[in-house]
């Protein structure tokens, strides 16, 4: 299930939806690590470093809603303050240039998922809505409800593998990012959610089935009388 983790208007790490990161232009560079300082915005620190999203969160606990959210203008001194981070400057940029690396162990493909889903080794978990649970989901999977989530932080182990999926693996990044930031400490997101899931996955699944159970399409293709149908 997808927890709706906009509050206000604002999206689950914090931007109003009328506050939307610009797009960069062709003469703009990215920004040095050197550059960043106090006042940075967060608008500049994560146009060059897309990923300390990610890495603030599971850090500091901040983006992550609205109460811990952040608007692009801040500045990076703004946001340590109004959240009460204690680490220096030096160890929040820190933590910004070592984001890409935290992001990195988010990340699982469709076809470990799949291997890992043949081992009973992972618990499969859609974020999605309902109403997109209902459309399509990838079997043996649970959808995330609101009790499922208590559920996995209060009493599932720490180390219990978790892959979560979307439909392309954004909402998913997140979700898991979420899930990581309060102890869940082996949680993955799926690279490109269901739609990689489908065009990966099932198609090599499914005859891999279809052969061992000696059900071919063509076996398939006739009736009782032998003729195709």
């Amino acid at each position: 299930m997808e927890i709706d983790m906009t509050v206000d208007g604002k999206d689950a790490m914090g931007f109003g939806k009328s506050a939307q990161l610009t797009r960069k232009t062709r003469e703009e560079e990215p920004m040095l690590l050197a550059e960043i300082g106090p006042s940075s915005t967060m608008e500049e620190i994560l146009r060059a470093y897309p990923s300390a999203k990610v890495g603030l969160f599971q850090r500091y606990h901040i983006g992550g809603c609205a109460s811990c959210g952040y608007q692009p203008t801040d500045t990076l001194a703004e946001v340590c303050r109004t959240h009460n981070i204690v680490d220096s400057l030096d160890a929040v940029i820190a933590c910004i240039r070592q984001s890409q690396e935290v992001e990195a162990q988010l990340h699982i493909r469709p076809a470990e998922v799949a291997a890992l889903q043949r081992a009973e080794q992972v618990r499969l978990l859609d974020v999605r809505s309902p109403q997109e649970w209902e459309a399509a989901h990838i079997q043996g999977a649970q959808l995330l409800t609101v009790a499922l989530t208590f559920e996995a932080l209060d009493s599932w182990p720490k180390d219990t593998l978790i892959v979560l999926y979307s439909n392309h693996g954004r909402r998913s990044l997140d979700r898991a990012s979420y899930l990581r930031a309060y102890g869940l400490t082996n949680v993955k997101s799926m690279d490109g959610g269901l739609t990689a899931w489908l065009a990966e996955v099932v198609p090599v699944v499914s005859r891999a089935q279809l052969c061992s159970e000696g059900n071919s399409p063509t076996q398939r293709g006739r009736d009782k009388t032998g003729g195709a149908r």
